[in-house]
C-alpha cells in the first residue's frame, strides 16, 4: 500500500496531524521492505506550513484519489464525501480514505473496504489513543475483512466474496483449506463439516459458489525473450502456460526474462499487461534444461517446483507452497530520470518530477538543489555535491542505477537547459557500458528561470528569442562575443544565464557593450532576482538604464528586442511587458 496523505486545512489539525505521521515513521522503523510509511502532511497554501502545500482542497483530494494515494483528511466526514463523490464507480478500486476529527478524537474509515481502510482506521485510532468508528458488518462480527487478503494474496472473484461473507452473516459455518494464517486470529464461525469453503490455492476458480477462492501470488514466470517478439505474443504464452497447468492469472507473482533482454520494450510492456513486476537474473548453465528452466533456477531463492510444457518451450513456471516477494527475484531494472524543480516554488515544479522524486531510492544534485527537491522520505539515500562536479555525480547516477535502483538526477530549472541532462547523456555516449545502457533513462521538463522571470513580467518572449550563457569556464569568451553579436543582430530577445560573477565581474558589461551597438537605449529589459523562491525580485527597465551593478549570479537578465514594449494598466499601474508576434 502506498504512505497516506494526511490532508489538513488549518492550523488546528497540524498537531493531530504530525502524531499519526509520526507513528507511521515509527512504524516504518520495523516494517518490512516494501512497506510504505513515509506520509506527509498536506495543508492549504497560505494557511498553515506543512510539507506538501495545495491550492484548492476538493481537486487535491480528487487528484490524490486518482493516483491511489490513501488519504487521511482531519476534517468534517461530509467536506471528505462531496469532495470525492464524482469519482466514486468502481468499489474495488479505491484506494483507502478517512476522516479524523481535527483533535483526534474520532477516526471515521470512509471509503477502501477492500484496500485495507480499517486496518489503517485502527492503527491511526491506536496511535490517538481512541476507538475506531468501523461500521462494516463483516469486520464487526469477525474482526477482519475476508474479502481483503494481505500483499503477496488476490480475491479470485469480488462477486462470489460478497455473497460467500452474506451467507456467513446469515449464520453459515466455513472451513479452510490452505495456508491463511491472516485468518487465525479472526471469529469465523468454523466447521470441518460446513458446506462453505474459504480456499487458498494457486490453481484456477471453477465458479463453484460454495468457495470463496483466494489466490496466493505463488507462480513466477521465467521468458525467454526473442528480439523479435511483440508484447501481446508474450503475454498469449504465459497465459496459454498458466492455463495449461491450470493455474490462476492472479496467481502470477512476477515476470522474469534475461538480464540481457533489460532493455526490451516489450517485456517491460507485457509485464504491465499482465499487472506483475519485471525482474531479471542471469541464466545459469545446468544441461538439458531451457533457458527460461535456467532463469528460475538461478532467481528463486525460495522452495519452488518447475513446471515445464512442451507446447510452450520459451516459458517455465516455478510454482511455490508460498507466495512470493518478487523484490527477491533477481533484480529490477535500473531506472535514472532527470528532472528540473523548476524556479524554486513547489506549485511550479512539475507533476512528473515530483512523482520521480517520491519513487526514488537514491537522489543526486547539488546540495542547494537537492535542498529545495524536498520534503523527501526517510530510507531514500541523498547524495549532494559541489556544483562542479557534474560528469562524476552523471557517472555516479549511472552506476548506482545499473544496480536496478531508481535514481534521478536533480536540476534547478529545466534540466537540458545549462543543466544536468546533457551530462547525463555525455556520460551516457563515453561509457560504451553495456549496464548502463540497459538503464531505464527519462528526463522530465521543468519550468527553466527564463521562462519564470518571462512570465512574471509577462511576454517579453512572446516571439523569436535565445538563452545564452554568459559563463566562460565551458566555452571560450570569444565563442560568447561571436553569439552575442550575431543574436542582437539578429534582433532575437536574449535571456542571459550565469550574467556576472565575483571570477568575472567584467563580463556582463562587455556583454551589454556589444548589445548597445545593435540595440537602442530605449530597448526593455527585465531583471529578475530569485523567481519563483522566497525573496524574488522583478525589476523593469531600459538598456541605457542597465548597469552591471543591478545584477548578481542569481538575477535573470531579459534583453528584449527591437519590439519589446512596456505599458502600465489598472489604478495601481501594473507594469506588463511583452513581445509582439507580429512584426513591422
Amino acid at each position: 500500500m502506498n504512505a497516506p496523505a494526511i490532508v489538513i486545512l488549518g492550523t488546528g489539525a497540524l498537531a493531530t496531524a504530525r502524531r499519526i505521521q509520526a507513528s507511521y515513521v515509527e512504524r516504518g522503523a520495523h516494517a518490512a521492505a516494501g512497506v510504505a510509511t513515509d506520509c506527509q502532511v498536506h495543508a492549504l497554501q497560505g494557511r498553515v506550513d506543512a510539507d506538501v502545500s495545495y491550492g484548492e482542497l476538493g481537486a487535491h483530494l480528487r487528484e490524490l484519489y486518482a493516483r491511489g494515494t490513501p488519504i487521511v483528511a482531519l476534517c468534517a466526514a461530509g467536506i471528505v464525501i462531496r469532495c470525492l463523490a464524482p469519482l466514486l464507480s468502481n468499489k474495488g478500486a479505491e484506494p483507502p480514505v478517512l476522516a479524523v476529527a481535527e483533535d483526534g478524537s474520532a477516526v471515521v474509515p470512509l471509503l477502501g473496504g477492500l484496500a485495507g481502510v480499517n486496518v489503517m482506521a485502527r492503527d491511526i485510532a491506536a496511535a490517538l489513543a481512541v476507538q475506531p468508528a468501523i461500521t462494516t458488518s463483516g469486520e464487526l462480527r469477525f474482526g477482519t475483512c475476508v474479502l481483503n487478503p494481505p500483499d503477496g494474496y488476490a480475491l479470485a472473484d469480488l462477486g462470489q466474496g460478497k455473497r460467500f461473507v452474506s451467507d456467513l452473516l446469515a449464520g453459515e459455518s466455513t472451513r479452510i483449506e490452505g495456508d491463511a494464517p491472516w485468518l487465525e486470529d479472526a471469529q469465523l464461525p468454523r466447521s470441518a463439516s460446513a458446506r462453505l469453503a474459504i480456499r487458498v490455492t494457486p490453481r484456477a476458480w471453477d465458479g463453484r459458489e460454495d468457495e470463496l477462492v483466494i489466490h496466493p501470488r505463488s507462480v513466477v514466470a521465467a521468458v525467454a525473450s526473442d528480439d523479435a517478439d511483440a508484447a501481446d505474443a508474450i503475454v498469449a504464452r504465459v497465459r496459454a502456460a498458466l492455463n495449461a497447468q491450470g493455474l490462476a492469472m492472479l496467481s502470477l507473482a512476477a515476470l522474469l526474462a534475461p538480464s540481457t533482454s533489460m532493455a526490451d520494450p516489450a517485456l517491460a510492456q507485457a509485464a504491465r499487461l499482465l499487472e506483475v513486476p519485471l525482474r531479471f537474473a542471469d541464466a545459469g548453465a545446468e544441461p538439458g534444461e531451457s533457458s527460461a528452466a535456467r532463469l528460475l533456477h538461478t532467481a528463486l531463492r525460495v522452495p519452488h517446483e518447475t513446471l515445464r510444457d512442451d507446447a510452450h518451450p520459451n516459458v517455465a513456471l516455478a510454482l511455490s507452497p508460498l507466495a512470493i516477494d518478487p523484490a527477491t527475484l533477481g533484480r529490477a531494472r535500473g531506472r535514472l530520470t532527470v528532472i528540473g524543480l523548476g524556479p524554486g516554488r513547489a506549485e511550479l515544479m512539475v507533476p512528473a518530477a515530483r512523482t520521480a522524486l517520491n519513487e526514488a531510492t537514491d537522489i543526486l544534485g547539488y546540495d542547494t538543489y537537492v535542498k529545495m527537491a524536498g520534503p523527501l522520505r526517510a530510507g531514500q539515500r541523498v547524495h549532494g555535491t559541489d556544483n562542479r562536479e557534474e560528469m562524476q555525480r552523471a557517472r555516479h547516477a549511472f552506476e548506482l542505477a545499473s544496480e536496478g535502483r531508481s535514481v534521478v538526477m536533480v536540476s534547478s530549472g529545466d534540466p537540458g537547459v545549462f543543466a544536468m541532462a546533457a551530462a547525463v547523456l555525455e556520460a551516457l555516449e563515453a561509457s560504451r557500458n553495456d549496464a548502463w545502457a540497459a538503464v531505464e533513462l527519462s528526463i522530465v521538463p521543468g519550468v527553466s528561470a527564463a521562462l519564470a522571470t518571462a512570465a512574471q513580467a509577462g511576454a517579453p518572449l512572446g516571439h523569436d528569442f535565445c538563452m545564452l550563457s554568459l559563463s566562460d569556464n565551458l566555452k571560450p569568451w570569444t565563442i560568447i562575443e561571436t553569439r552575442l553579436r550575431h543574436a542582437a543582430q539578429a534582433d532575437l530577445v536574449m535571456a542571459f544565464y550565469n550574467p556576472i560573477s565575483r571570477a568575472r565581474p567584467w563580463q556582463l558589461d562587455k556583454a551589454l557593450d556589444i548589445v548597445r551597438e545593435y540595440r537602442v537605449p530605449s530597448t526593455q529589459v527585465v531583471l529578475g532576482r530569485d523567481i519563483g523562491r522566497p525573496g524574488g525580485t522583478l525589476r523593469t527597465l531600459t538598456l541605457g538604464e542597465l548597469r552591471s551593478a543591478d545584477v548578481d549570479m542569481r538575477t535573470m537578465v531579459i534583453v528584449g528586442s527591437s519590439l519589446t514594449r512596456r505599458f502600465a494598466c489598472g489604478h495601481h499601474g501594473a507594469q506588463w511587458v511583452y513581445t509582439p508576434r507580429w512584426y513591422e
